[in-house]
């Protein structure tokens, strides 16, 4: 008797991804720009593999196999070909590549919509079971009205409109016959339209807001996280002759920090934190301890520096919290100056930001007075 072979796939995925994106604004085509860390194809082709769907089929530019690997690089069961002039005829090439495979039901799903919910993709495929065709919508929650040129129309019904996304889930062998049929507009504008024009039915699920298409540049500066966090930590000695100081503050003690800036290990924590933060690197990367300019520099000359790059990314600083790790001086009663010092620097309010100081009991170079260190947390939010 001979091996059947592996059973045939029930679930496909076709990703239409060939187009252009322009209207993204992004220096390459927006399927294959980074979002939330990655390439935008890879959110939802990672959501169709994690729900056991294959073979995956992403239909890209011409020339852009390389880019499409690199950007899908270690997903199970991806499989790219090139796509048509419009969107209906990458489709249609796409659903052919799968015929060999002959899979049950087949999900078709635009690159520029990353977040896939798996209750959506369950939702489809339990509608397949009753009728050939599913698609996921939103009810319209704005008011609407018809325009004549630039002027109000009559209103227009929103309880009969829906918000259409995708993906959107057939019975294979229909919806490839029915993109073979077609013979509407070249720019038809999704998959349960051809559908509808081979008779077939079409159920409506429940969409979800999680299935946003990106689709101008603004999509993409959404992207940032809300809040982001970052750590820092620094150490310098203690010697002769040096100015001491402590988050902004000059404190009069025999002896000072030693760096090259003027060492206030609490402020460069606190730059550290920032930079960490937004992935910028440290404090050496941006003040070189190497270059002449930052010799006895004022350490609040880099922290200002540090606020300024968060806010060209977009952020602000939401709370700080310093500790300040010394045998001497007394952290105490210079606490409030050096909250006020910290505050009026980044430009926050000063129940922002926390200073707070520790010992180590004796023990190590803190302990025995060589030097002092430092640490900082800071949380800093979508501006």
């Amino acid at each position: 008797m001979s091996d059947p072979g592996p059973p045939l796939p029930t679930c496909a995925a076709v990703i239409v991804a060939a187009g252009q994106g322009l209207r993204a604004g992004q220096p390459l085509p927006k399927q294959f720009a980074l979002w939330r860390g990655k390439p935008v194809v890879r959110h939802s082709a990672e959501a169709l593999a994690a729900a056991g769907i294959a073979p995956i089929v992403v239909a890209i530019p011409a020339g852009a196999q390389d880019q499409a690997g690199a950007a899908l690089a270690g997903i199970a069961g991806i499989r790219l070909i090139e796509g048509g002039a419009t969107r209906q005829q990458s489709v249609s090439k796409a659903l052919a590549a799968l015929e060999a495979d002959a899979p049950a039901t087949v999900l078709i799903h635009d690159a520029a919509r990353p977040c896939l919910p798996q209750t959506v993709i369950d939702r489809l495929i339990a509608a397949l079971a009753v009728q050939p065709g599913a698609i996921p919508v939103l009810p319209v929650v704005d008011s609407l009205a018809h325009t004549e040129g630039t002027l109000m129309g009559m209103p227009a019904r929103r309880e009969a409109l829906r918000r259409v996304q995708t993906p959107q889930a057939f019975r294979y062998s229909e919806i490839l016959a029915a993109h073979r049929a077609w013979d509407g507009p070249a720019d038809a504008g999704d998959d349960a339209q051809v559908a509808q024009a081979a008779g077939l039915t079409v159920a409506l699920v429940e969409g979800d807001e999680a299935l946003h298409k990106l689709t101008v540049a603004s999509d993409f500066e959404q992207a940032r996280p809300a809040m982001r966090v970052g750590t820092g930590y620094d150490v310098h000695r203690l010697a002769d002759g040096e100015e001491l100081w402590l988050c902004g503050v000059k404190i009069d003690l025999p002896r000072g920090l030693a760096g090259h800036s003027d060492a206030d290990v609490a402020i460069h924590a606190l730059v550290d934190a920032i930079l960490g933060a937004l992935g910028r690197g440290d404090i050496g990367s941006h003040f070189p301890p190497s270059d002449p300019q930052w010799k006895g520099a004022a350490s609040e000359q880099f922290l200002r520096h540090a606020v300024e790059l968060a806010g060209k990314d977009g952020y602000r600083v939401g709370n700080t919290d310093v500790t300040i790790v010394c045998e001497a001086p007394k952290i105490g009663p210079h606490r409030e100056a050096m909250r006020a010092a910290l505050a009026r620097i980044m430009g926050v309010d000063i129940a922002a930001v926390s200073v707070k100081a520790t010992t180590t009991e004796r023990l190590g170079f803190a302990g025995r007075g060589e030097g002092i260190a430092a640490q900082a947390a800071v949380l800093l939010q979508q501006d």
